[in-house]
């Protein structure tokens, strides 16, 4: 997987490389998918979620440029996969999930290998975590349709930000660099991730 489908494609942070070399993907995937884990494509997780696929895991998180002091705000905990692949990285990984049962069941995966730098927390991803801010990174793992302004409040200042933006069906990976003049935001391709719901995003429902 690291070989052809992340360094083929030209990612080089060893520690990005490193950690999704050593996560154990399969156990992120619902039994009856273990077999296609570690396969070129996102793949289903129950509750209308999916966990990505391997090159998009590693490409947003090595848009972060992660240091191992760093302090990363993740949204949308989901399977937990890209939350151990952070938490293999840096310091401290607080992830957010909406759905209390995706939140449950990942954080037994998480304590299970031993990720004890992580805290989640379930609730509205889109107004972001005030009393751990600021963070160093800030990654989002659901498509939003501008970048949550609570998000680039709770950024330190050259900090960096990951998110899809888009409608509902394509996304842009939008990545930021928090400057003292605002925001500087470069394009690193399309993707396709399901709807961030919340007060800063889309609301529920189609």
């Amino acid at each position: 997987m690291v070989v052809r489908q992340l360094i083929a494609r030209g990612l080089t942070d060893r520690r990005t490389l490193a950690a999704m070399a050593s996560v154990p993907r399969h156990l992120f995937v619902p039994p009856s998918l273990m077999s296609a884990a570690y396969d070129d494509s996102p793949l289903p997780v129950g509750q209308s979620q999916t966990i990505s696929q391997p090159y998009i895991v590693a490409l947003m998180t090595s848009a972060l440029a992660p240091r191992r002091t760093a302090r990363v705000l993740e949204i949308g905990t989901g399977s937990g996969y890209q939350t151990a692949v952070l938490a293999y990285i840096v310091q401290r990984v607080y992830s957010i999930e909406r759905l209390p049962a995706l939140a449950e069941s990942a954080w037994d995966r998480l304590r299970q290998l031993g990720c004890d730098n992580v805290e989640i927390h379930v609730g509205d991803g889109t107004l972001g975590w005030p009393d751990a801010a600021p963070f160093d990174g800030i990654l989002v793992t659901a498509a939003a349709p501008e970048i949550p302004a609570p998000l680039v409040e709770q950024l330190a200042l050259g900090g960096r930000i990951a998110v899809p933006v888009g409608d509902r069906v394509l996304q842009e990976l939008i990545v930021g660099v928090k400057r003292a003049s605002g925001l500087e935001t470069r394009r690193a391709g399309p993707c396709r991730f399901v709807p961030l719901i919340g007060r800063f995003a889309f609301p529920e429902g189609p």
